[in-house]
């Protein structure tokens, strides 16, 4: 008989390591999104990492290949990381809900934002990368992560930048790099993203 535990968690091993975690993800049938995508998209980093970097879910790029934040704002991050001065062996990227949630368009995939329902039923994952990584603080990149790490809505505007001491380990919000990529006007991009590494190093300095 299958187990009545929501979400996701009775796909995720008890006592896990980031391998075992890794295998296990692709079983999971914790909520619909996974019939429609073509593969979980689990986790890049190591499990001696001092960052963890939460986006919201993999998008189209990410989907096809299977490796998180490979598409336009992984690019992104990946820059901001290296001008925010931090290693890329110091960060563990992964996102909130593991599959890609998008609707058709012709022969087009259009990114839909993940309900709080997938949200929840993903948050086991989390819970047990956070258990074997046990970064000094997590990132979250966007509304979404934040409400996946604290399990609360949250105003980017109003929260960003500063360590959260309300979650085990600490977090920081800060903005998903997707919207920098939406911004028009070149000098509002150029200030969001000084805004971005601005942010990434005083999580880097938290987690030190």
């Amino acid at each position: 008989m299958a187990d009545a535990r929501p979400g996701a968690e009775q796909w995720v091993p008890e006592h896990p390591d980031l391998a075992a975690l890794r295998a296990a993800a692709p079983d999971c049938r914790g909520c619909e999104l996974w019939k429609p995508a073509t593969q979980v998209v689990f986790s890049a980093g190591a499990a001696s990492a001092r960052l963890v970097l939460v986006g919201e879910q993999p998008g189209d790029q990410e989907d096809r290949q299977g490796e998180p934040f490979v598409g336009p704002a992984g690019r992104l991050l990946a820059q901001a990381v290296e001008e925010a001065g931090i290693a890329r062996r110091e960060i563990y990227v992964t996102n909130a809900v593991k599959h890609f949630r998008f609707e058709r368009r012709g022969k087009r995939r259009i990114h839909e934002k993940p309900a709080v329902a997938h949200i929840d039923a993903c948050r086991p994952w989390l819970r047990a990368e956070l258990g074997v990584v046990r970064p000094g603080i997590v990132v979250c990149l966007g509304a979404t992560a934040a409400r996946s790490v604290l399990g609360r809505d949250v105003r980017i505007g109003a929260e960003r930048g500063r360590v959260l001491e309300e979650s085990d380990p600490p977090a920081l919000i800060t903005t998903h790099p997707s919207a920098l990529l939406r911004t028009r006007d070149p000098a509002d991009r150029d200030a969001a993203f000084a805004a971005l590494v601005a942010d990434l190093r005083v999580a880097h300095e938290a987690a030190s």
